[in-house]
Formats: C-alpha cells, structure tokens, sequence
C-alpha cells in the first residue's frame, strides 16, 4: 500500500475552546489512538489535500514534532455546512496487529454488457477489508469482461486473496451491468419485428 508522510504538533491544551482557536488559524485539531497514549496534535487543513480529497487509500507516516508513527485515517469530521475539516482521527498500525480498513475497487475490462449497449454502474468504491499491514494492497481488481447485461459481480463473488478477510457481505454488489432505455427500446422493437413476420 501507497505512503504518505504528514507533519503535525502536539496540542499544548485540549477542548473545545483550544480546538476553536485551532481552527481560526486554519488548523484541524486531531487525535492518534491504538499506541500507549492517545497523542493529541494539530495539522494544517490544506495538508489534507492528498489525504482526503482522493479515491486511494493510504499508510500515513506521521511526524509529530519529530516523533514518527505509522498510522492510517480512521474517521473525519466536517462542518455541515462549508464542509471544512472540523476533527480527524488515526489509527496507529503495527506490523503484527490486523487493521480494518476500505480498499478502493479498480475495475477491469470490456464488459460484453456494455458492448451490448448497457451501463456499468459501480455499487461500491471501497470494499472493507481486515488484514495485516504488510499485505494492504493498493487496490482490488474487479474484472468485468464477462459481465452481461442485468448481471452483478458480489462481493463472495470475489476470488480469495491470500491474507485478506472480505468484511462487507457477500450479497453486496459491486459492480451491475444496467440495461438502458435504448437496449430495451431496442428490444421491444425487435420483439414486435418478430410478430409482423410471423
């Protein structure tokens, strides 16, 4: 899995009142758990950029006034209404200890369903997973070139990689090949073709 590294500094004081002067300075009060002790620190909101705003996943390298961890985002706050970073919480990752975590799906190939006229829809972006760190892969490759028309590829669908539990249920459709309006269309013409000849 891709890194990324992020620089912070601890928080001198926590709470409400110290979070908003944090953020009238253009900075996000954060939190780092899953160590010894809970490391509270701030970032600037634009470092954010490549984390946030992007369909990969990542393992942060945080350096928080010189100290370093491995850790990768749990959980992200916005403002309801300008949508800006109000809170962000990592989760620190050891080598040894599984993480849960979603995986972006990278879909491959020329579906027959499409060929034929239909619409690839993808149901779902990420699929949560459980593994160790080591074996996170950058993302899951959904191959679709035999995929046709009102068919689905499901998530127990998913061959199995070795050292990656699924975490979403196998009923959960990832990709579907939707039948458009001009297949059906197209159909029904067809159908009625078929009745003046007989």
């Amino acid at each position: 899995m891709k890194s990324i590294a992020m620089f912070g500094n601890r928080r001198e004081n926590t709470g409400k009142v110290s979070a908003k002067s944090l953020r009238t300075e253009g900075k996000v009060p954060c939190v780092l758990y899953g160590g010894e002790n809970h490391v509270h620190f701030s970032m600037y909101e634009p470092d954010f950029k490549l984390l946030v705003y992007t369909p990969n996943t990542y393992k942060v390298k945080l350096d928080i006034d010189g100290a370093v961890y491995i850790a990768m985002l749990k959980d992200i706050q916005f403002h309801p209404v300008n949508e800006s970073i109000l809170h962000v919480d990592f989760q620190e990752i050891k080598d040894d200890k599984t993480v849960d975590i979603g995986i972006p799906v990278k879909v491959v190939g020329n579906s027959v369903g499409v060929r034929a006229g239909g619409k690839l829809i993808v149901k779902a972006k990420k699929l949560r997973v459980r593994a160790l760190p080591s074996v996170l892969p950058d993302f899951i490759e959904i191959n679709i070139e035999h995929l046709e028309i009102g068919k689905s590829i499901k998530v127990g669908e998913l061959a199995a990689i070795e050292g990656i539990i699924f975490l979403d249920s196998p009923n959960n459709p990832i990709v579907t090949i939707k039948t458009t309006r001009a297949v059906q269309e197209a159909a029904k013409a067809e159908e009625k073709d078929g009745k003046k000849k007989k």
